[in-house]
């Protein structure tokens, strides 16, 4: 396909926007994190209680947007250590779910696609495989990536989505944004960037915590297009433009 400068520029998030990741691989996730952070907070020798853990991981995404970030900030944790033992799984293709004909429908999508996950490079890899999405997207940026002055700077960082525009060559008004996640559409959206909400996979809170099904979905103003799946894009593209 050639690609023309007034084509968009799309940046598809990938849990829970590409594949069903709530299905089996966010609680096996949740577990893995569960381990991890009773044995940062304990005492070293006997891990912390799950009520020390979850109010943790519950301060440290609502403060930073991101568990990881308070890990690493307040006790020191060595985050590519951290996201290889979260995100190791014995059978990752067992738990997936995923619709079928995504790499059809990126195909008819106009534009460059760039996949802009929060996962670990090696999941989101393995992921991709998996569903034979890994030709369809012209970068592939990780949170390992996601780096400002050498900070990590993870979604929904402003300055993480300037840094990436930049790097690409591209504006704000190109660039549409493909998430579950609201937060990350709402920055998107302060930016200039226009937001598509994915909404068939959605859970509401901390996506590796404490989690629940919506019990309403109104589309907030910053949600230009409200859809239930990606294979819905082609027909809201005038609506995007």
């Amino acid at each position: 396909m050639n690609i023309k400068r007034s084509d968009p520029v799309w940046l598809f998030d990938l849990d829970n926007t590409l594949h069903n990741a709530s299905h089996a691989i966010f609680p096996a996730i949740k577990t893995n994190m569960n381990a991890y952070m009773a044995r940062v907070l304990g005492d070293g020798e006997t891990p912390a209680d799950m009520e020390t853990v979850n109010a943790a991981r519950t301060l440290y995404w609502q403060r930073y947007g991101a568990t990881l970030l308070g890990l690493v900030r307040h006790h020191g944790v060595n985050a590519g250590h951290f996201l290889d033992e979260t995100h190791a799984m014995e059978d990752l293709r067992a738990m997936m779910r995923h619709e079928k004909g995504l790499g059809r429908l990126l195909k008819r999508l106009p534009g460059r696609k760039i996949l802009l996950t929060n996962a670990p490079h090696r999941y989101s890899t393995a992921v991709l495989r998996h569903m034979g999405l890994q030709r369809q997207f012209s970068h592939h940026i990780s949170i390992e990536s996601m780096r400002v002055h050498r900070e990590l700077r993870p979604k929904p960082s402003k300055l993480m989505l300037r840094a990436l525009m930049r790097k690409q060559g591209v504006t704000a008004r190109r660039c549409i944004l493909v998430e579950d996640t609201l937060a990350n559409l709402r920055t998107a959206h302060m930016l200039g960037m226009r937001t598509v909400w994915v909404t068939q996979y959605l859970i509401v809170g901390d996506p590796i915590g404490s989690a629940h099904p919506p019990k309403r979905l109104n589309r907030p103003a910053w949600v230009d297009v409200k859809v239930k799946s990606v294979k819905h894009l082609p027909a809201q593209l005038a609506r995007l433009r």
